[in-house]
């Protein structure tokens, strides 16, 4: 049992097979199922980082972010903000200690 892209079961369907499908029964359910997923999807990119796998991990994530009322929009432009004022995570830096 895993959680699948909305259209699946129709697909599956049409290539003249049959499945059982559900929907999730509340955000709690779904939101379990979504974390399950977003690792699925993460270690398939690492597996075969391609523009199929990443597009799979963003619309993980983009569910994630819908289902608890925000809108994507906000989150990209908060993300271009944060990009812009701390830096994004491209050059791998690793912060090892801070001494206070």
């Amino acid at each position: 049992m895993k959680l699948v892209r909305d259209f699946i079961p129709k697909i599956i369907e049409e290539d003249g097979s049959t499945c059982e499908w559900r929907n999730v029964e509340n955000r709690e359910e779904h939101t379990m199922f979504l974390r399950k997923k977003i690792i699925e999807e993460v270690d398939e990119f690492i597996e075969d980082p391609c523009l199929d796998e990443a597009a799979d991990m963003l619309e993980v994530v983009r569910t994630f972010v819908s289902i608890n009322g925000i809108d994507f929009d906000d989150v990209m432009a908060a993300a271009h903000i944060k990009k812009c004022m701390r830096g994004s995570f491209a050059r791998g830096v690793v912060l090892e200690k801070v001494n206070r």
